[in-house]
């Protein structure tokens, strides 16, 4: 890991390359320089934290660095193949406003005003209210935002249950799609889709996403979730995406053992599974932490909390001991009465080595972090728009 330590006028390079020692707090690693006696103390690495920066100097000089970065310091970054929608800062702004203030009253008017192969960032603004729409980004519209004021206050909802793909309150089948503070439920009861996310480079802030069995179907492409709330049953984050959840709290409303993950991976060749750093774990009774919709099924699950409610066995092999052989589920630094490892299932890796987590820990996992891209600085009236 190469860094540059500044302090005033004085620049020190670094080349971090082992873990030296480990506290006992959750989110706290200590990586160290060879034969030197600088070293980089990194206080919880999995999003936007401070982080210390201790220099022991030749001269017994103690320098204490506080620099906000990201947890994405360690991550190298994606290929120059793929497309780079974080330099675009300008965007059409289309408001959706119920009382007809707006330039729509519907969501899904907004989006369907948006070209095909729309080649510019879209930003619409959802004034708050209650939505009951079932809405669908499709293919051809990428570069599509949708935020609300706060997800209490903008709330999309449909009552839709059956057939997985036919029940999603809201379909982002469309690449480089954004969500940010959008409350997005299915409430129709039992096994009902509240989000299914087929697009690649899809990142979603600050949103409720929730139903019962397989409220999230985190299907295909490499997807982004902060400070998100997600909540249901069973299967409640299923699919085969490459995911990485940050900060996210898990609710489980399972009253029978069942399953927060159902990853879906079929072969060992797939680039995909879920990551969790730094999220919480609730719920009502009882869960499990996954079980594999395909038999390579990947998760794993870093510097979490886990409440009580995370039965002690920690995984299920979905019936079929052969998935044993074939999944992996691991966990690294996690805590809370749920965290607790001297029971898991011995084919589960629930004591993970820094060396085994570390490809997890990094937004390698879902193809770097040049594509996740800010909110816009500056916007263009509705209709002015080109392709």
């Amino acid at each position: 890991m190469e860094s540059t330590l500044k302090s005033g006028s004085t620049e020190v390079a670094c080349h971090f390359v082992r873990v030296v020692s480990s506290r006992t707090e959750a989110g706290y690693l200590t990586w160290s320089t060879p034969n030197t006696a600088i070293e980089l103390i990194i206080c919880d690495f999995l999003s936007l934290q401070n982080f210390e920066r201790n220099m022991m100097m030749n001269l017994g000089c103690f320098l204490n660095f506080f620099v906000l970065v990201s947890w994405t310091f360690m991550a190298s970054s994606i290929s120059e193949a793929d497309p780079d929608p974080t330099r675009m800062t300008s965007a059409l702004l289309i408001r959706v406003d119920q009382s007809g203030k707006g330039d729509f009253q519907k969501i899904q008017d907004a989006i369907n005003a948006v070209p095909s192969n729309n080649s510019e960032l879209v930003y619409i603004w959802v004034k708050a209210g209650i939505y009951t729409e079932k809405i669908v980004v499709p293919a051809d519209k990428p570069f599509i935002t949708i935020s609300g004021r706060n997800a209490a206050e903008t709330v999309i909802t449909w009552k839709e249950g059956g057939e997985i793909y036919e029940s999603p309150t809201f379909s982002v089948l469309a690449s480089d799609f954004v969500a940010r503070s959008l409350t997005i439920q299915n409430t129709n009861g039992g096994k009902a889709v509240a989000l299914w996310v087929a697009g690649d480079r899809a990142a979603f802030y600050g949103c409720r996403i929730m139903s019962n069995q397989d409220t999230l179907l985190d299907d295909t492409g490499r997807h982004y979730y902060r400070n998100c709330y997600i909540q249901g049953d069973t299967d409640f984050i299923c699919g085969n995406a490459a995911s990485l959840f940050e900060k996210c709290h898990l609710h489980s409303l399972s009253d029978l053992a069942g399953a927060i993950t159902a990853q879906r991976r079929e072969s060992p060749s797939e680039n995909t599974g879920f990551t969790f750093l730094g999220c919480k774990i609730t719920g009502v009774k009882s869960a499990v932490l996954g079980r594999p919709w395909g038999p390579y099924s990947r998760v794993v699950f870093a510097f979490t909390y886990m409440s009580s409610i995370v039965l002690p066995q920690g995984w299920d092999d979905w019936g079929s001991a052969s998935n044993q052989k074939t999944s992996y589920y691991g966990e690294y630094k996690c805590y809370g009465a749920g965290a607790n490892t001297s029971k898991r299932v011995q084919w589960s890796h629930s004591l993970m080595t820094v060396q085994e987590a570390a490809p997890f820990l990094t937004m390698d996992s879902i193809g770097g972090k040049s594509w996740i891209r800010p909110s816009p600085t500056s916007f263009k009236k509705f209709p002015t728009i080109s392709n």
